[in-house]
């Protein structure tokens, strides 16, 4: 699901970046040096999570009914640094609308997006991919 951020960042020209774990380490493998990412220098998953919640001024979690320990630990961290936080299913009707009127109202500098695996909700990268290129390019967010 990362990905499917990233990917709209850098289709849409807007500067990305964010935290991953020591040797560019993912499921799937390394994550391509495309992505503008720095090593937290840790190999695991937590640290990376807990950095790119304290460096962002809120996060959306993008989830596709499957909440998992990654996910649940987004929102927790969330809460504990007292940063906004939305959590959506990308199955939602109005999920366009929602996440245009939270990026209003919020109007984070810098948005940290979070959510389940592509390996667990199988589609998610290319949805979240086209949920925020629509919803940044057709706004004046």
């Amino acid at each position: 699901m990362d990905r499917g951020a990233l990917d709209a960042a850098i289709e849409l020209g807007i500067p990305h970046g964010g935290w991953c774990p020591a040797r560019r380490m993912a499921e799937d493998g390394a994550i391509p040096d495309h992505y503008d990412l720095q090593e937290n220098g840790v190999a695991n998953y937590p640290a990376r999570t807990r950095q790119n919640v304290v460096d962002s001024d809120a996060t959306l979690i993008l989830h596709s009914g499957f909440i998992g320990g990654g996910t649940r630990l987004t929102k927790k961290m969330c809460e504990q640094a007292s940063k906004p936080c939305l959590m959506l299913s990308i199955h939602e009707d109005d999920l366009q609308d929602r996440l245009v009127q939270w990026l209003a109202r919020e109007r984070p500098e810098t948005l940290n997006v979070a959510g389940s695996r592509e390996s667990s909700s199988p589609g998610i990268q290319q949805r979240t991919k086209e949920v925020l290129v629509g919803c940044l390019n057709d706004s004046n967010l």
